[in-house]
């Protein structure tokens, strides 16, 4: 055995829940390595859809610029269309993805990002490279094999792939980011709740020109009622696009309990043959691969030194484009922790938060994403297209709505009903930004939980309650115009208060962890020009917000203190876990 490799962190897997835990270590400063069984980043499109809490968590990383020049802008995004294939029959459409009027205002009110399409093979490479850019040490072709804990830190042994032999890395932390079949979460004992393999999928990429058939109707997602298509899978045949409108990838579903079929190039030409519905489209096949539908979430995200993220602890198929975007928050909730730790900051019960506020976005986002494919199956039924049936007798129900008789208009009701609440797939921004932690590193502050005006699904609510994300407000600095996000993260807590608020000003430079001061009022560093953070922030001028360092609201305290440094400090000590 080679030289124990030692580091702060270790983290397993380069995917995206990897890969933003080591640029947001590196970024803080924190040494740390990353392992991979690869050889090399992710070479198919997988997870995609980025959305406005993602965007900002990359913005405050620095790296949302390069997102937004590659990806898919959201107006490209938004027409998903139901159909009998490409070339045949459109049955409906549904705006998705903030494209809708009314929900592109609330987007435009709830963030100052927009969300888009990223695929994974263009997102790890922005994550990584500015990870080993600031610090991260990454090691393709080194597979993580097992670990050992104790009461310092995590011995984990590696096999060098290339070379062929095994050596250790000792690390204070370990990070098991290594996807559905994590070994580092069956090693630590990690205990699971739901089902593996509920159904099968295939995914099948390749490139065409479509734009004569999709340009005119941008989205990213194109679903396909043709017979078979409820068999697994996520409930239809499904054209997503990849790059506008040359490259794709499509998902159809194959009999679990009878074994994946066999993918040759002219298996996968079929379906995609099927799906677009042209035959005389050129189609280069690029690659296929079976894969299953879970439904699983592990109830505890740590085991002593080692940490899980991902799809390592929560499992699910691709409905409502969650599964990246939850994977990056994960990690950007865990690494700031693991910094103040390290640092001395924080005492280590600190961590044990990260359970707290991430496994239960995890149990939703499980129960959401599948609760999606179920709710496809009503398009079907309002074609009868369910029940074992010819082709022909498909083809002849659909055709059945266009009459003019009081069946099919009721038809047609119940098809434009059915596709219209899609929209909790498509269209949940609640399930997006309405994440409200409890945990030992979040202070209460007496006041009632005032629930949810709408729907909490598909509409996002801010408040400024501790465990609440910060409400976006735009506001002023001299001739710039920036958000009140863009005044908190960098690894740092921020004050926010007001004209009035100089003593929680001055308790905050008494701390001994650092605090960014923001004060908002004619005059001062920061205005309020539109009025929108008064209206907001939910505090008197005089009131105070500590804002922890990813975004989320630690303390609130409604008005002046006279013992604002003591209110401060004893919400420092709970939060850091000295308490």
């Amino acid at each position: 055995m080679s030289t124990v490799v030692e580091t702060d962190v270790l983290i397993v897997g380069s995917g995206p829940a990897g890969a933003s835990a080591a640029l947001a270590l590196s970024t803080y400063g924190v040494p740390n390595i990353v392992v991979t069984r690869y050889a090399s980043l992710a070479d198919t499109p997988r997870a995609h859809i980025t959305n406005q809490r993602t965007m900002e968590v990359l913005r405050d990383l620095g790296v949302e610029q390069e997102v937004v020049a590659q990806a898919t802008p959201q107006h490209l995004m938004g027409n998903t269309t139901f159909c009998t294939s490409l070339a045949g029959e459109e049955l409906g459409r549904v705006r998705s993805w903030g494209n809708d009027p009314l929900v592109q205002a609330e987007h435009e009110l709830a963030s100052p990002t927009r969300m888009c399409d990223m695929p994974q093979h263009l997102m790890e490479p922005v994550l990584v490279n500015a990870a080993v850019a600031r610090g991260t040490r990454l090691r393709f072709q080194n597979e993580y094999l097992s670990h050992t804990q104790d009461a310092d830190g995590v011995t984990a042994t590696v096999r060098d792939r290339l070379r062929g032999d095994t050596y250790e890395i000792r690390a204070k932390y370990l990070i098991g980011a290594d996807g559905g079949r994590s070994k580092v979460a069956a090693d630590a004992g990690l205990p699971m709740g739901g089902q593996m393999g509920v159904a099968g999928s295939i995914n099948i990429v390749f490139e065409a020109d479509l734009a004569q058939y999709t340009a005119h109707r941008p989205s990213t997602l194109y679903w396909v009622l043709a017979p078979g298509a409820t068999v697994g899978g996520i409930g239809a045949g499904l054209v997503r696009c990849v790059r506008p409108w040359t490259e794709w990838l499509i998902v159809w579903g194959y009999d679990v309990t009878a074994g994946a079929p066999d993918l040759t190039t002219e298996y996968a030409e079929s379906v995609v043959r099927k799906l677009v519905g042209d035959d005389d489209v050129p189609v280069t096949v690029k690659s296929s691969s079976a894969w299953t539908v879970n439904e699983m979430y592990a109830e505890n995200y740590a085991n002593g030194r080692v940490f899980c993220a991902g799809d390592a602890v929560h499992r699910h198929p691709p409905s409502n484009g969650l599964g990246s975007n939850t994977s990056i928050q994960d990690a950007y909730n865990l690494a700031w922790k693991l910094k103040l730790v390290l640092d001395g900051t924080a005492h280590p019960r600190l961590l044990d938060s990260y359970t707290a506020e991430r496994a239960p976005i995890g149990r939703q986002i499980v129960s959401r994403a599948n609760r999606s494919i179920r709710e496809t199956a009503p398009v079907f039924e309002a074609l009868d297209g369910l029940s074992p049936q010819t082709p022909e007798q498909l083809w002849a129900n659909i055709a059945a709505r266009k009459d003019a008789t009081a069946a099919a208009e009721k038809q047609r009701a119940e098809l434009r009903e059915a596709i219209a609440f899609k929209a909790y797939e498509f269209n949940a921004h609640g399930v997006d930004l309405n994440q409200r932690y409890s945990s030992g590193a979040i202070v209460p502050d007496g006041t009632p939980d005032p629930g949810f005006a709408r729907d909490p699904e598909l509409h996002h609510q801010p408040s400024s309650r501790p465990g609440a994300r910060l409400p976006h407000a735009w506001i002023t600095s001299g001739s710039r115009t920036l958000s009140t996000l863009d005044t908190v993260g960098r690894g740092r807590f921020t004050l926010l208060t007001g004209i009035g608020g100089e003593d929680w000003v001055r308790s905050a430079g008494a701390q001994e962890v650092e605090i960014a001061t923001v004060v908002i009022g004619p005059g001062r560093e920061y205005e309020d020009p539109y009025g929108d953070w008064a209206r907001l922030s939910e505090i008197s001028d005089a009131g105070a917000l500590l804002v922890r360092p990813d975004g989320f609201v630690a303390f609130r305290h409604a008005s002046a203190a006279p013992d604002a440094g003591e209110l401060l400090a004893d919400a420092l000590r709970t939060v850091l876990g000295h308490a």
